[in-house]
């Protein structure tokens, strides 16, 4: 058996005038993601994986660089599409956001709908759940783990359990033959894979 590691990227370089997926990771994201691929010398990545947005990829290329592998990138595993708005600043956002998951079936502020993002996001990881063999690293976004919990756990979409790092840099891992959850939501800093298949 193997296991599937979902990590959402770290902090970013915040940027109004650069569109959001072309933020990149920011010292304290970039450091953090060195500090997550430490803790993979105890077991054996056999691929990673990221959205096409440059914070994935970033937060992919750190993990990969250590261990001389490279990443495969998927639009599919991206946010949902929010370009009907572009940037929105907190504490806005965060309110948009509340709404988005409130309102699964609907597009807020011509925003792509939660409940298609969900479905979209699930095709995805299972296809690489279907494509890959061994231990496999998917960095993606906030946004995009709490859907994919959300159907992981099967509950309505804003009521899976959630990252609680301000920061990002979170991550849950899933069993890949059933997509069971092994390890529920935890930090970059509470990383530990002792337990995890080599």
């Amino acid at each position: 058996m193997s296991d599937l590691i979902f990590l959402t990227h770290p902090e970013v370089v915040i940027d109004p005038l650069v569109p959001v997926p072309h933020w990149p990771l920011n010292e304290t994201g970039r450091r953090r993601m060195q500090d997550f691929a430490k803790v993979f010398s105890g077991i054996r990545l056999s691929s990673i994986h990221a959205s096409t947005e440059q914070k994935a990829m970033d937060g992919a290329a750190i993990v990969a660089d250590r261990f001389g592998m490279s990443y495969r990138t998927h639009e599919d595993l991206g946010e949902n599409d929010r370009s009907s708005t572009g940037y929105i600043a907190p504490p806005e956002f965060w309110e948009v956001v509340q709404e988005f998951f409130a309102k699964p079936h609907e597009s807020i502020r011509g925003w792509e709908r939660a409940i298609d993002a969900q479905a979209r996001i699930v095709t995805a990881v299972k296809r690489i759940a279907s494509e890959e063999t061994g231990n496999t690293l998917i960095v993606a976004h906030g946004g995009v783990g709490c859907l994919l919990m959300a159907h992981l756990q099967q509950v309505e979409i804003g009521k899976e359990s959630r990252p609680q790092h301000s920061g990002g840099g979170c991550f849950f891992v899933m069993d890949r033959e059933n997509l069971a959850i092994r390890q529920d939501w935890r930090a970059i800093e509470e990383a530990s894979f002792e337990s995890s298949r080599t």
